[in-house]
């Protein structure tokens, strides 16, 4: 899915940046830089995802799960920013300048063009949010997962695909009453929907950077198989410790207070095994037994 959205963004950033010289339009110029920051995105992405593939070692015995969210906050705070700052840029410029619009057939184009690939990407994305949000809604799902390489891609198709569309009907009404003041007009609103998706996506990967406590739709089915087998859960906690990875520390009581320690442990260990069985995310799980009354 990142790979797919990298070379749809690169092909795409190649055909805007052509666009942008040949018809001097400030859109086109901002969304081939958003085009290129969304590829190098995706490379970070990528490139955190493999260091955060690395085996745990001594200094690290949780694993490197944690480092594809250091690489999501760059892509958030350093590429989106930077995409939007110089979409600002460049439409204070136009407007300033008046610079007329030229061959606008082109710029059409390749909006068009781009409106295709995008949409292909986004397709591709929505289609894994929706097998994984449950009955969630993209805002509350955004705001519970830990799978920063999904959340990443979709807002950034989102952001790309509505970047696309502002940029046409900028060109379109440029092109249609010859005032370059649309064009303009159209790469300033693109830059303020870069730098609000950069906030926003910043502040999602900074909670889960410090510790985000999973969906309760994953804290009640954890509660649920424990329940199912005669146990009360009395605590837990359960964050996300990478995209796929969940650490859990559970304290729990047997109803049956007579059990033997034998027992005990022996049904500890299978209702461990069950719960990873049933959420695989599930890396690490903590048990502390409880017999007081």
């Amino acid at each position: 899915m990142v790979v797919l959205a990298l070379l749809a963004n690169a092909g795409i950033a190649v055909a805007k940046f052509v666009a942008a010289v040949v018809t001097g339009s400030g859109a086109m110029m901002a969304e081939s830089v958003h085009s290129a920051a969304d590829s190098g995105n995706q490379a970070l992405l990528l490139l955190g995802h493999a260091r955060a593939r690395r085996p745990s070692d001594e200094r690290h015995p949780f694993g490197y799960a944690r480092e594809s969210y250091f690489w999501a906050l760059l892509v958030a705070i350093i590429l989106f920013v930077l995409g939007g700052a110089f979409s600002l840029y460049e439409g204070v410029h136009k407007m300033t300048s008046g610079e007329p619009l030229t061959n606008a057939g082109w710029a059409v184009g390749v909006l068009v063009f781009g409106i295709f690939l995008e949409g292909y990407s986004l397709r591709a994305a929505w289609l894994e949010y929706g097998r994984v949000r449950g009955r969630r809604s993209l805002l509350r799902w955004s705001k519970s997962t830990g799978n920063v390489n999904l959340l990443v891609v979709v807002f950034e198709d989102l952001a790309a695909t509505a970047g696309l569309v502002l940029a046409l009907v900028a060109v379109l009404l440029s092109w249609a009453t010859g005032n370059p003041f649309y064009d303009a007009l159209g790469t300033c609103v693109i830059g303020v929907l870069l730098l609000v998706v950069a906030v926003f996506l910043a502040g999602l990967v900074r909670r889960l950077i410090i510790g985000l406590s999973i969906s309760d739709e994953l804290r009640a089915g954890i509660i649920t198989i424990w329940n199912g087998h005669k146990y009360d859960v009395l605590d837990l906690y359960a964050i996300w410790h990478g995209p796929d990875a969940i650490i859990v520390a559970i304290k729990v009581r047997p109803r049956d207070a007579r059990v033997e320690a034998a027992t005990l442990m022996r049904e500890l260990n299978e209702i461990e095994n069950e719960v990873r069985a049933s959420y695989p995310q599930v890396v690490y799980h903590f048990v502390e037994p409880d017999h007081l009354r």
